[in-house]
């Protein structure tokens, strides 16, 4: 099975790139990698950003393309999950309404405050990221009976509107939030998955509006998250945790340094 959805997603980009240009394909590249990365343990950003950038993307452009191609990577993550029958949509709706309210807020949110305030958030979040996955010894690979509890949906919210507004790390948060209410690390993933496609549609409501969105960056983007969240999907059971939980620190601290290196 796992071969089959391989050879079908090398032969999707092997059409995709006869219809594209050299500039899509290397975006269809990015998201990829950037997708596999952030499926796993977050900080997708700190590849899809800077690469835009380099290929001469203005950043609202490419701020406008990653919130669309995230989500509509997500959004084929929770297909993927469904069709598993490793998530049930009656389960997941609410919090994908509860995130995009999130996202909608948080982006228009972001258009009053400066990014140097938005980066001195992002710091002092990353930084409390960092000591909750360097403390938390013993993640489990069962799933807690405190689990089944009433959720607590203000920390979503908030991961989402953050994402919404600023993003960076915010997949990275919502693993850990998971993570701490008693939830496996592979269902940690998945949820996150389903946050950030609440968020993130939420967000590009917004950001469609103001003008800034390329389609032919936006479904470069898009096709190559697509895939590369397909195969973090797919690699994600046969993760050792401690891989997992290295990784996941490795990220907060790329993280850290380039917010900081912002700030600076």
């Amino acid at each position: 099975m796992n071969k089959m959805i391989m050879l079908l997603l090398f032969v999707l980009l092997s059409l995709v790139g006869l219809f594209y240009t050299n500039i899509s394909l290397t975006l269809i590249c990015i998201g990829m990698v950037a997708a596999f990365i952030g499926t796993l343990a977050g900080g997708g950003g700190l590849i899809t950003l800077p690469a835009m950038m380099l290929v001469g993307i203005p950043i609202q452009t490419s701020i406008a393309t990653n919130k669309f191609s995230t989500g509509i990577s997500s959004l084929s993550s929770i297909f993927f999950l469904l069709y598993q029958k490793e998530l049930h949509l009656t389960s997941i709706i609410k919090y994908i309404a509860l995130a995009i309210v999130g996202g909608i807020c948080g982006s228009l949110l972001a258009v009053s405050l400066s990014e140097q305030t938005m980066n001195y958030m992002a710091c002092v979040l990353l930084l409390l990221a960092l000591v909750v996955t360097l403390k938390n010894k013993a993640w489990t690979e069962v799933p807690d009976s405190l689990e089944h509890q009433a959720p607590h949906f203000w920390q979503p919210f908030f991961i989402a509107m953050y994402d919404g507004g600023f993003g960076p790390g915010s997949s990275t948060f919502s693993i850990l939030h998971y993570l701490r209410t008693h939830h496996t690390y592979i269902k940690a993933v998945q949820l996150t998955r389903v946050l950030l496609f609440g968020s993130c549609t939420g967000a590009f409501i917004v950001f469609y509006h103001t003008g800034f969105i390329q389609w032919h960056y936006a479904i470069a983007m898009a096709v190559g998250s697509i895939i590369g969240s397909q195969l973090g999907l797919i690699v994600l059971p046969y993760i050792p945790l401690k891989i997992a939980k290295t990784l996941l620190t490795l990220i907060i601290i790329l993280l850290l340094v380039q917010v900081t290196l912002k700030i600076i």
